[in-house]
């Protein structure tokens, strides 16, 4: 059950309005947060789920690391030719995996 405290509705900032009070407090703590290594961290261990849970879903697979790629290549502020080594790492190490569990999607 929610606490009464909870439903209180958060006035600060814009998405403040739409929110119960602790999720608002939550909101201010993500807001001090700089850069994104936990987002990588996270977008990392949510590509090694979704490839546990579902190993069909390469295009999904692909587009998350593409994701974490773009992410990094901000983070670190690479150059196009840096990120186009980081992807094509990314695909080799899929391949890697793939090839000896038998799966041939990966490979275009």
């Amino acid at each position: 059950m929610v606490r009464k405290q909870d439903k209180k509705t958060v006035k600060r900032g814009f998405y403040g309005p739409a929110l119960v009070e602790t999720a608002g407090l939550m909101l201010e703590e993500a807001g001090g947060i700089e850069g994104l290594d936990q987002e990588i961290a996270v977008l990392r261990l949510e590509l090694r789920d979704i490839i546990r849970k579902e190993p069909d879903k390469y295009e999904l697979h692909l587009k998350t690391a593409n994701t974490i790629a773009n992410l990094v290549k901000i983070r670190y502020s690479i150059s196009k030719e840096q990120k186009k080594c980081l992807k094509e790492a990314i695909t080799k190490v899929f391949t890697e995996l793939a090839i000896p569990l038998g799966v041939k999607a990966f490979l275009k």
